[in-house]
């Protein structure tokens, strides 16, 4: 089969290779042998090329790709549930180099779930893991209430338009954090009540003045580093900055005597450690919102299967807005 290969620790276009002739994965327990239609691709993947990223596997080569919709080939010991045939969108395997950048990969059954029939295969892709993580962050671990100030720091960022969405349906005023007019106009089409440029203003002075001096009561906070620092500027009393990643290429740091003494909690978010039955239920709920119209996975674009390593320097340099898929299979279906 092919696969996209990363050989060497750099950047994607140095690190990576598109091999024709990859032995297909077997299933071991507790995956399913998927045949790729399409894949998500995300900043882990940028960060796994350079060797960075806490999953990347330790073995070189490895294939990446976190994301996938595919078709079950087969299922592994442990499996239930499933049969061949299925389209499903899945996590994969891509900690053991088994991702879904190549023609064939293996999904975890623990987080592998139907596709709608109605929708694309390229929303599929981009589905899970932004939107479960941004309802983690938001549901699970920061208790969002109808009525809250949400800032919602990167908008325009694969997961940030997750959580834009998801704030809204539960009832939130939305502030975003984008870089310059066009994100920033993204931002205020998915909904976003009050969009900071953060190129030309300051974070922390600008949520304070759109929020009467109050500030925000919870912070999703996907990008860490400096807009980490300016959210413990701006977070309420008793408010949540949730941590959930680091596209600035570093974790915000803390100051316990800072959030002590201003009141306030640093909630670290993943979406990973939850059964079956947690996913099953946060999928459900994900999906009445996307019935109803409140979500809808952002697809900049549907890229080409042997142009994954331009995408990728292209998500590193900040040209997205939303979410890039990879069409591995040249008929996968784009947005709708």
């Amino acid at each position: 089969m092919r696969a996209w290969q990363t050989v060497k620790p750099g950047r994607p276009m140095d690190a990576l290779y598109l091999n024709e002739d990859v032995e297909p994965p077997r299933p071991t327990p507790g995956t399913v042998h998927l045949e790729v239609i399409a894949a998500g691709i995300g900043l882990p993947d940028a960060f796994m090329c350079q060797g960075s990223y806490a999953l990347t596997p330790k073995t070189l080569p490895f294939t990446q790709g976190q994301e996938v919709v595919g078709r079950i080939i087969e299922c592994g010991e442990d499996v239930h549930g499933r049969k061949a045939g299925d389209r499903v969108m899945a996590v994969t395997s891509f900690f053991t180099g088994h991702g879904s950048f190549a023609e064939q990969c293996l999904g975890l059954d623990g987080f592998c779930m139907p596709v709608p029939d109605e929708m694309s295969d390229a929303e599929g892709a981009g589905f899970l893991i932004p939107f479960h993580t941004a309802y983690i962050a938001l549901v699970t671990r920061g208790k969002i209430e109808a009525g809250e100030n949400v800032l919602v720091i990167g908008g325009a960022g694969g997961t940030g338009q997750a959580a834009m969405q998801i704030a809204k349906a539960l009832g939130a005023r939305v502030i975003a954090t984008a870089g310059g007019p066009e994100k920033a106009e993204f931002c205020r089409a998915l909904g976003a009540d009050h969009v900071i440029d953060y190129r030309s203003e300051d974070i922390a002075e600008s949520v304070k003045a759109a929020t009467d001096g109050r500030g925000a009561d919870a912070i999703y906070d996907p990008v860490g580093g400096e807009a980490f620092a300016s959210a413990t500027r701006c977070i309420a009393h008793e408010g949540r900055i949730l941590a959930i990643g680091f596209a600035s290429g570093s974790w915000g740091q803390t100051d316990t005597s800072h959030l002590v003494y201003h009141n306030y909690s640093v909630v670290g978010v993943i979406p990973s450690q939850y059964d079956r039955a947690f996913k099953e239920q946060t999928q459900e709920r994900l999906l009445g919102w996307w019935r109803e119209g409140k979500l809808r996975p952002q697809i900049d674009d549907l890229v080409a299967f042997e142009a994954l390593p331009e995408a990728l320097e292209r998500l590193v340099a900040g040209g997205v807005k939303g979410k890039l898929t990879l069409a591995v299979d040249p008929s996968a279906t784009p947005p709708a």
